[in-house]
């Protein structure tokens, strides 16, 4: 408790204690709820729906809550607890519920979801995986559903609506959860649509991904029926901590094919590991960087030929070296990435999933690739990015809910203007969170993970295993088996076991050893689920589920998310996290200090030392680089801020050409404007007719904003990386980022502006392709008016790089003229 709060008293207190008067509110309107038939309950809907147009929404609130439980009592024979009605009031109000694992997030965001789709502007559940999206639409679909609401649910490949099939009148509410329990049975609740209709129900349930990229791939369509998504309205996020901290610092891009360089990195590939790692670089892990020594320059202008590799001839090789160098030695195969069908897949560090799509930029996918011997796919140019601080600053309402959250407020509060709020639990958390056990080496620790498992596993109590890595995973899967331990391995290789592998966690005499994967989004139930009442009594008495963590994470809030397995809903429960001396973290950040205090000791390799001087400095080392990864993200956020405003202004504009029915006043304007005849526009409507040029108008208009703001894109990122330097000049990049960024914006502005009447006269009644058409069936050629200039032009152009000056005679450039993408 911080000294504020010693005196004012604890905030979260005073607002709970002020919202348990609105639960009372709610509690009292259940008896009656309970008395009304299903079509008088469901009819309440309509009711609501009409008291909006006179009231606002928080009227309604204690009303629709009410409901909401009285549906989901009879459709999936839950009850909302109070604790479950002041999360959902949390998340209503615009904050973030903290909720431990097990308290029932998930039905607590039935109620807000449904007061606010009340105002028919549709609102979105955000999620981390496709699995969790799927299964939380038919799970709470069924209460949505009874009271007439739309449910949609949104996933990487595909699109759905709720649509269960008949129900089975001789079914009991516990028949129904158990066959929802199966993870096969969930499809067949899903009926697949086109994206724009998911969007378009009441509710949409989706990934963080899906709902970023849908939203990058609207701002590129050319007609306005071609988009899916409404306004931003209202949003919680699911694993709120997960979505806006763990993957702040990786945008959302949509690419189109670049340039090939696949030989070069090939190249670079086989010379790097032929370097020495002592003499030739150096190696920031902290910072994860790797720069040649003067002995290393002078060794790859050796091996390469190059008298001076920072001059113009040497200078493109620098590139490929630097991404090359660190594609070897700080990413590293089952731990960054997997290789999976012949791709490198990027493995998420914070939650152990694959990331499919998604690729590192500026040429170390491709490094990593040649490292690896798979096909080098070739650079790619950015159409479209976006980070998740900016996307989700879009609506207008936000909230969230996860377990672990409070350790990160002072982040949620500057950055999102976002509250956390942590909700007690229903029951009293009796889960035991033992000291941890520091040894000299990994080979120690492993060895006394697998003798603290053989002695709980004889026992039947049932032990979840967490590994960083996937190495570090199939690692002690190995020690296991070769103690005769039967146990369920998952991985992101597996992923597609996940979730029949979690439902039976909690079985009696179960060992899992899993990545961080399993720590977030899924309930371990003791005595598996469905659970068996005797078994899970059996697991109760041997004292829960058993959590081993195989080594500190460099969040805290992930090694929480991990204990929170265990301990659910009151349940018994236990802990406990092995260290070594040689894990990342500890020889990183904290490795001397701990190293001394061990030799102090000077204990045997497999003696454990657990002192609380140890544990403190191990916290204190993962304080130290959250704070730096705080920083970080603030300093990408302070960037991304700058291009995020070229963004809204330039989808803006871009919005408004695509939503126009009438272009012809802006168009005239831009004649007007950039000295070009507006008689010459008149000539070209008579020429084509009207319509047909304000539609070829439109495309041609947006396709010019669409190329010049991928060139931007790539403008910015260059200039992100020169600016840095100016530090040495006592300058302040971010302030040299936005003068030279918002100079060229205009310039793009002027350049997009000026464009589109010239290219505007270049249309053509007739497109080349029909007037091939025409020619071939004639068997001779097509006369135009300007047709032997087009001829000689078309000559010439064969000859003609991207960069030279445009045949037509314009003085531009030939890309910035008349380039056959613009034809």
């Amino acid at each position: 408790m911080s000294f504020l709060d010693k005196i004012f008293g604890d905030p979260d207190k005073k607002y709970l204690k002020n919202k348990r008067r609105l639960v009372r509110v709610i509690n009292d309107l259940e008896k009656d709820l309970e008395d009304l038939s299903s079509k008088e309950l469901q009819n309440k809907t309509k009711e609501f729906k009409k008291r909006l147009e006179q009231e606002p929404l928080d009227n309604i609130l204690p009303a629709a809550f009410a409901v909401v439980r009285e549906a989901s009592k009879r459709t999936l024979g839950q009850r909302h607890y109070d604790e479950q009605l002041l999360g959902g009031i949390t998340m209503h109000e615009g904050n973030i519920a903290e909720m431990k694992t097990g308290e029932g997030k998930t039905l607590a965001a039935t109620l807000p979801l449904y007061l606010n789709a009340l105002e028919e502007k549709g609102v979105h559940l955000v999620t981390v995986n496709d699995y969790l999206a799927k299964r939380d639409t038919v799970w709470m679909g069924q209460v949505y559903h009874y009271l007439g609401m739309s449910v949609g649910c949104i996933t990487s490949d595909t699109a759905y609506i709720y649509s269960p099939p008949e129900d089975d009148d001789n079914e009991t509410l516990d028949e129904k959860r158990d066959r929802l329990g199966s993870f096969k049975v969930i499809q067949s609740f899903l009926k697949e649509v086109p994206r724009k209709k998911a969007y378009q129900a009441d509710i949409t349930y989706g990934t963080n991904n899906q709902f970023g990229f849908d939203y990058l791939r609207d701002n590129l369509v050319l007609r306005p029926e071609q988009k899916t998504q409404r306004k931003f309205n209202f949003a919680i996020l699911d694993e709120i901590d997960s979505i806006l901290i763990d993957e702040a610092r990786t945008p959302l891009i949509i690419s189109s094919k670049g340039e090939e360089a696949g030989d070069l990195y090939k190249r670079f590939a086989k010379i790097v590991p032929r370097l020495d790692r002592q003499k030739h670089y150096d190696v920031d892990e902290e910072s994860k960087s790797v720069t040649l020594t003067e002995e290393g320059i002078e060794k790859m202008e050796s091996i390469l030929g190059i008298d001076n590799i920072y001059e113009e001839k040497g200078f493109k090789y620098l590139h490929h070296i630097e991404q090359s160098l660190k594609a070897e030695v700080l990413f590293q195969k089952d731990h960054d990435y997997v290789i999976k069908k012949g791709e490198v897949i990027i493995v998420d560090e914070f939650t152990g999933r694959l990331m499919p799509g998604r690729r590192w930029s500026g040429g170390l996918h491709q490094a990593i690739e040649a490292k690896e011997n798979v096909e080098i796919k070739a650079e790619s140019s950015t159409l479209a990015s976006i980070s998740f601080q900016s996307l989700f600053r879009k609506y207008d309402k936000l909230a969230g809910m996860t377990g672990t959250a409070k350790s990160s407020s002072e982040e949620f509060d500057k950055v999102y203007g976002l509250r956390v709020i942590q909700i007690p639990t229903h029951k009293e958390l009796i889960r035991k969170s033992l000291s941890d056990r520091v040894y000299k080496t990994e080979a120690a620790k492993f060895r006394a993970i697998v003798r603290a498992v053989k002695e709980r596993h004889e026992k039947g109590q049932p032990i979840l295993i967490g590994t960083v890595s996937i190495e570090k995973n199939e690692q002690l899967s190995g020690l296991l088996q070769k103690e005769g331990i039967e146990h369920e391995l998952l991985n992101a290789k597996n992923h597609e076991k996940e979730g029949e592998v979690i439902a039976q966690a909690g079985s009696f005499g179960a060992v899992t050893v899993a990545t961080n994967m399993a720590g977030r989004g899924v309930d371990i139930i003791l005595g598996g689920n469905p659970p068996d009442k005797e078994e899970a009594q059996k697991v109760k008495d041997l004292g829960g589920l058993h959590v081993i963590g195989s080594e500190r994470h460099e969040a805290r809030r992930i090694d929480n998310q991990l204990r929170g397995r265990s301990g659910r809903q009151g349940d018994p429960g236990s802990s406990r996290f092995y260290v070594s001396l040689e894990d990342d973290l500890v020889r990183i950040f904290g490795g001397d200090k701990v190293s001394n205090i061990m030799e102090k000791f000077n204990l045997p390799e497999d003696q454990p030392i657990e002192m609380g001087m140890i544990s403190n400095l191990i916290e204190s080392a993962q304080q130290k680089v959250e704070g730096k990864n705080f920083d970080v993200r603030k300093r990408l956020l302070e960037y991304d801020e700058v291009t995020n405003k070229h963004r809204n202004k330039i989808y803006g504009i871009r919005n408004r050409i695509l939503e126009s029915d009438n272009l012809r006043s802006y168009i005239l304007e831009l004649f007007e404007e950039y000295g070009y005849d507006k008689e010459k526009y008149k000539e070209k409507e008579e020429e084509i007719g009207e319509e047909p040029l304000q539609k070829a108008a439109k495309v041609v208009a947006l396709k010019t904003i669409d190329i010049h703001w991928m060139e931007h894109i790539e403008k910015m990122n260059n200039l992100k990386d020169s600016v840095r330097l100016r530090a040495y000049g006592q300058r302040d990049p971010l302030v040299e980022y936005k003068h030279e960024g918002h100079k060229l914006f205009k310039r793009m502005l002027n350049e997009i502006k000026s464009l589109i009447p010239e290219r505007i006269l270049k249309l053509e009644a007739v497109p080349k392709e029909e007037k091939r058409k025409i020619q071939a069936s004639k068997g001779g050629k097509l006369e135009t008016k300007s047709n032997k200039s087009q001829q000689s032009k078309q000559k010439a152009k064969k000859d003609v790089g991207r960069n030279d000056p445009c045949p037509c005679g314009s003085g531009k450039k030939y890309k910035k003229c008349c380039w056959p993408k613009w034809e």
